[in-house]
């Protein structure tokens, strides 16, 4: 039977948004290691070091935490993409960015990808809106650099986003599940040669690839 981790220290007063930090921080380790149904908010505060009542002072409840959780998660993938496609004019290394973005997700943020895609709450529509907005919102910026660069109409931009977002938290979740042979660049580097082997087909409208 594996060691329960180790309890927070009681801390000194915090200001208020670094204690919110401090108890989502503390609640992503509990959900992603026991699910939401089986997490207790008393597990939660205790390992954060504080009372039951500073908990419910910043979150309600036990859902009303969850979805701040799934919120602050989702928002850092989309942002990721965006950073991504924002970081070069070069489209073959913005599919390779926007690929490794989901594979450093998934390798260096586990826990909190496991939060987003894996969660045990997905039957809740308030956690199934923000699941979806992931790949809604991620769609919607990839698909806004197609259409700019292709002049391809927007649902058709749209079609091929969601596909590239697809191959790209699909292929990375496999991997990590699968406990691949491969490691993260041969991963990459297979997965954005794909993804680049068809978006680029695209003739641009400047004639550039």
């Amino acid at each position: 039977m594996s060691e329960a981790l180790p309890l927070k220290q009681r801390t000194n007063r915090l200001p208020r948004s670094a204690r919110r930090a401090q108890l989502l921080d503390v609640a992503l380790e509990v959900f992603v290691e026991q699910g939401y149904h089986a997490a207790s908010m008393d597990e939660i505060a205790e390992r954060a070091g504080v009372s039951k009542p500073v908990l419910y002072q910043h979150f309600p409840g036990k859902l009303d935490l969850y979805l701040a959780l799934l919120a602050t998660s989702c928002d850092t993938v989309i942002a990721g993409v965006k950073d991504a496609l924002a970081s070069t004019t070069d489209n073959r290394e913005r599919v390779q960015a926007t690929i490794e973005l989901w594979y450093d997700y998934v390798a260096d943020q586990g826990a909190a990808f496991r939060l987003v895609f894996e969660s045990d709450l997905t039957n809740d529509p308030s956690v199934r809106e923000q699941v979806d907005r992931v790949i809604h919102e991620s769609a919607s910026a990839i698909a806004e650099v197609i259409h700019e660069d292709t002049g391809l109409p927007a649902p058709a931009s749209h079609l091929l986003a969601v596909s590239l977002v697809g191959m790209g938290h699909v292929g990375a979740r496999n991997w990590l599940s699968a406990d691949s042979r491969l490691n993260r660049e041969e991963a990459v580097e297979l997965a954005a040669g794909l993804a680049w082997r068809g978006i680029g087909g695209f003739p641009t409208t400047t004639g550039d690839e």
